[in-house]
């Protein structure tokens, strides 16, 4: 018999985790991407890298908590540059009371003094009194890691085909998964858009080991390193389906916010400036939903890299179900915990 086929069509990190998952499954994968390099329009391109579900779960659903723990191993295991260096929550002095309330909706962390903080971040010495630290999360560098992921499927005879616009209804193979994110609103239509904003800058004066977000009552912030002086500056979330570049105003906004973390900011140089619309349901958790030959994997929301492999994984146990229907697979995975 033929080997069943499976085409996934986007290469952002929800198509190529799920293609990798689907490979290291001994499944025969293809994939589509219709930009002409990766990266190119891809939300994922302009993602903050965090693994850090302990973080996100003061802010989010239990399921992200959850269903982003393992991801951290799964990252370690395939991606070398993962850095497992633990996560920093700071506020100002007069925001204080918010990251006492934020400490009081999550778990797995230690709270630190001012000579904690000097002492996990130095650069940080003196400019903080409290902080929750989360040292069991993770960061890396989501272009990197998507670059390790293409190089991975490569190493297992997995093709992308850049530039091809495909339609998954008219994908010809066994099982169509489409990662399509945003564009998949035609067959989604409860998709919707939540827009993301970055700046990159270089800082010879400012060294961190490990993101660090500092809460603010309305621009919450995290600046995450990249190495080599390189920064990424980033809003928690922006609830606006607006496209385009970044505005003035979100541009100094975050610049200011990032100067009063540290004022060697503001001698940084801008490497670049970015913005996209991350695809998200009602609920911001991700869902995969089954049309005929087609799954429809999406609503990773701000949670890309942190949720991936648990969408990946749970994708492969559906293609599995469609393909040998005689197993005890679910015929989709559950979305919610019982």
């Amino acid at each position: 018999m033929a080997k069943p086929t499976i085409i996934v069509i986007g290469a952002g990190v929800a198509g190529l985790t799920c293609a990798l998952e689907l490979a290291e499954r001994g499944l025969s994968v293809e994939v589509v991407e219709r930009a002409r390099t990766l990266g190119e329009g891809s939300c994922s391109w302009m993602a903050g890298g965090m693994l850090a579900p302990w973080c996100e779960r003061a802010t989010t659903e239990p399921e992200v908590a959850e269903w982003g723990a393992p991801s951290i191993d799964w990252w370690a295991e395939r991606f070398p540059g993962t850095a497992r260096q633990g996560s920093l929550v700071v506020a100002q002095p007069r925001d204080l009371p918010d990251l006492t309330r934020f400490a009081q909706r999550t778990e797995h962390f230690d709270w630190l003094d001012a000579d904690g903080i000097a002492k996990f971040e130095p650069d940080l010495a003196g400019r903080f009194r409290r902080a929750l630290f989360f040292r069991d999360e993770a960061h890396l560098d989501p272009r990197r890691a998507l670059a390790a992921l293409a190089e991975r499927l490569q190493d297992r005879g997995v093709v992308i085909r850049f530039g091809v616009e495909l339609a998954p209804q008219d994908a010809r193979a066994d099982v169509v998964v489409d990662c399509r994110g945003l564009a998949a609103r035609d067959a989604l239509p409860d998709l919707r858009g939540v827009r993301g904003e970055m700046v990159m800058v270089r800082s010879p004066d400012v060294s961190l080991q490990r993101p660090v977000r500092m809460l603010h009552p309305r621009l919450p912030l995290y600046i995450v390193p990249r190495g080599n002086g390189l920064f990424m500056i980033g809003a928690t979330m922006i609830e606006s389906e607006r496209r385009g570049p970044v505005s003035v105003r979100s541009a100094v906004e975050l610049l200011n916010a990032a100067y009063a973390l540290h004022p060697g900011f503001g001698e940084a140089e801008i490497v670049e400036l970015g913005a996209d619309l991350r695809p998200a349901f009602p609920d911001n958790l991700p869902d995969i939903r089954r049309s005929g030959h087609v799954l429809h994997a999406n609503g990773l929301f701000r949670h890309g890299f942190l949720l991936a492999p648990t969408l990946a994984r749970r994708t492969a146990d559906a293609v599995l179900s469609m393909l040998q229907p005689e197993t005890n697979h679910a015929d989709l995975p559950q979305r919610r915990r019982a």
